[in-house]
């Protein structure tokens, strides 16, 4: 039952995520994911940056990257906007290759997100950067999903994993927490003017109640363990030769 679930969950194609992301809900999410990893895509530096998958058709997140080789990666096998089509859980990547891995909303819609970090991981020079996106199952969004829990649509068929979930696995690779950020505090309604009217609420949410917004933005860095020998420190212990008694006048002979 769980492994059906899984290969149903991969099934999402990236064309059905991107055309949700054009929706009226799904683009006043677009414009605030857009601008918060955008910033954080600046300061992945080197000569390879790589997005696997690219939910918005009209967001071009890694022109912001001062790297040299850019790379967008498709992950459903359909879809627009990519430079190659692959598998996120065996990523066509040398082993430390990369400077940044961007992951906008990927976990969310993969059949093994572990094995898609475990990958980050192997790709990802020491000291690389990854940045994803994910849905916070604790807000408003993640409400709106438990009502709607036998849809099949996007995005309420993905996972939505805790953004502690996240920082365990992260913690488990080697990889240390750089920035977390949330975004979105109004409910996911579909009408776009009433989206609108309650943009208050971003501020009062960030204000408020931080850790409740609807999308959560995590920024780590991977770290190289660096092994230091420890010399043995090597002692000689004195030998200490026994010594003849000295002759006294009880037992000397006479």
């Amino acid at each position: 039952m769980k492994e059906n679930k899984l290969l149903k969950l991969g099934s999402c194609q990236q064309n059905h995520l991107q055309t949700w992301f054009e929706s009226h809900l799904g683009n006043v999410l677009a414009e605030q994911e857009a601008v918060c990893l955008q910033s954080r895509i600046a300061t992945l530096f080197g000569y390879h940056v790589v997005q696997v998958g690219n939910p918005y058709r009209n967001q071009q997140l890694l022109r912001m990257s001062p790297a040299r080789n850019r790379v967008i990666m498709g992950v459903g096998g359909t879809g627009t906007g990519f430079d190659l089509q692959a598998d996120p859980h065996h990523l066509p990547l040398a082993s430390d290759s990369v400077d940044g891995i961007v992951l906008p909303h990927t976990l969310d819609f993969s059949a093994d997100p572990h094995q898609v970090l475990r990958e980050v991981e192997r790709v990802l020079i020491p000291e690389g950067k990854v940045l994803l996106s994910g849905f916070n199952p604790w807000s408003q969004w993640g409400l709106w999903r438990l009502l709607r829990i036998r849809s099949a649509a996007i995005p309420w068929c993905g996972h939505f994993f805790s953004c502690k979930r996240i920082q365990d696995w992260f913690s488990l690779l080697g990889f240390e927490l750089e920035e977390v950020v949330y975004l979105n505090y109004r409910p996911p309604l579909t009408s776009y003017p009433v989206m609108q009217k309650l943009a208050l609420m971003e501020k009062l949410g960030k204000r408020i109640y931080p850790i409740f917004g609807g999308v959560y933005v995590i920024l780590a860095v991977k770290r190289e363990v660096t092994l230091t020998p420890i010399r043995p420190k090597w002692r000689v212990k004195k030998r200490v030769m026994p010594t003849a008694a000295e002759p006294t006048t009880r037992n000397s002979i006479r």
